[in-house]
């Protein structure tokens, strides 16, 4: 199912709709400020292992993220310093992940790998923020493959459902996506390490 969501003055029944089926489970595949992705509430464990599923990958083998909708937020799930909170408050909302040891309050699954590192997204996209602050819980994603190798494939809705269409319980259409992916920091350790160059510059 495509939903068309907006900047703002979306229906309040159509958001809460999302909300109790992210509640009760359900996989969506949503926009980010970077291209669109896979996504589920990161405290329902089946939920984030059928999304784990859909995107062929092992929480052994790959960290797995969520999204916050503030630095607040993040801290309840999460490990954060003084210096890493610093730097990601100069650089957040934005197209970041930020790699960080993990807390207890996520599921089992979260700490699969030695490390139990998460990685941390919070996107600069209203429609997401809206959705987030009803939730009230963060959401899990991992980014959505692309179609032989078709760039369109994550970024624009009409062709998104077409090839994740029958896999998921919902695409949100927040317009046109963005081709490219986060920049990951590790902050597992004292000094944050860029691991991956993507659309975010960051800010030290």
């Amino acid at each position: 199912m495509l939903v068309r969501l907006y900047e703002s003055h979306n229906n309040p029944r159509q958001l809460d709709r999302l909300v109790r089926g992210l509640e009760d489970g359900e996989v969506m595949i949503i926009p980010t400020d970077t291209s669109y992705a896979l996504a589920c509430h990161a405290l329902k464990e089946r939920a984030v292992e059928r999304v784990c599923h859909i995107r062929n990958i092992s929480p052994k083998e790959h960290p797995l993220s969520i999204i916050c909708y503030d630095i607040s937020a993040i801290s309840d799930f999460a490990h954060i310093t003084t210096s890493v909170f610093k730097l990601m408050k100069r650089n957040l909302p934005g197209a970041f992940t930020f790699l960080l040891p993990g807390k207890n309050t996520l599921p089992k699954i979260f700490h699969s790998r030695p490390q139990r590192e998460v990685g941390i997204r919070m996107p600069d996209v209203p429609v997401l923020r809206e959705l987030l602050e009803r939730l009230q819980a963060p959401l899990m994603t991992l980014s959505l493959p692309t179609e032989d190798g078709d760039e369109e494939y994550r970024t624009i809705p009409e062709l998104i459902d077409e090839a994740f269409g029958d896999r998921v319980d919902t695409i949100i259409d927040g317009g046109e996506g963005h081709a490219g992916f986060s920049t990951i920091v590790d902050c597992t350790d004292d000094d944050p390490v860029i691991i991956r160059q993507g659309i975010g510059e960051l800010t030290l």
